[in-house]
């Protein structure tokens, strides 16, 4: 029985194969599932191919975010401005997290800048609400993410901040009045 439903397995030990059956009442449901079996499988072989993990519960995006806002006030006049933005984005998982765990974003996420800023760098988001803060350290609950994953996340937020300041340049560079006839 999982989730409450009656399930069958069926074992052999001939094969490295496996199949999985799928029902469901509706299509979208039937999708929904399959979707989440092909982001499980994806998830072993990302896993086998490099194992190494980053600690969860948004407490890598803290602890980057922190190291991001050091390096910005190494940085001088309109750069630090634009470097501790970036910081200030990368709380976006902590503080989407604390959300939806029904607590006061401002608050944890002050809690947690606090513990990182005191080296506590494995401490995230509790979505349990078992802490009176909000925070708990992941590396006790071995709450781990795979830092493929972090990395794909990353690169892909930065390429479309990216494309989009490009896209921004070229229509602000683009000169006025184009279009018109040269009139000799």
């Amino acid at each position: 029985e999982v989730g409450g439903r009656p399930i069958t397995v069926f074992e052999t030990q001939a094969s490295k194969l496996s199949t999985i059956l799928l029902r469901a009442s509706t299509s979208s449901l039937l999708a929904d599932l399959e979707r989440a079996v092909d982001d499980g499988v994806h998830a072993c072989r990302v896993a086998c191919q490099d194992g190494r993990l980053v600690p969860g519960g948004g407490a890598t995006e803290m602890e980057c975010s922190l190291r991001v806002k050091q390096f910005g006030d190494t940085c001088p006049g309109l750069d630090q401005y634009a470097i501790r933005t970036v910081a200030t984005v990368l709380e976006f998982v902590p503080r989407t997290l604390a959300q939806n765990a029904g607590l006061h974003a401002g608050d944890t996420l002050a809690a947690l800048g606090a513990a990182h800023a005191n080296g506590q760098g494995t401490h995230g988001i509790d979505i349990t609400g078992k802490s009176s803060n909000g925070i708990f350290d992941t590396a006790e609950t071995q709450l781990v993410d795979l830092l493929a994953t972090k990395e794909s996340a990353f690169r892909l937020a930065l390429d479309a901040a990216l494309t989009v300041l490009k896209v921004d340049q070229i229509i602000m560079s683009k000169p006025s009045g184009g279009g018109r006839a040269n009139n000799k």
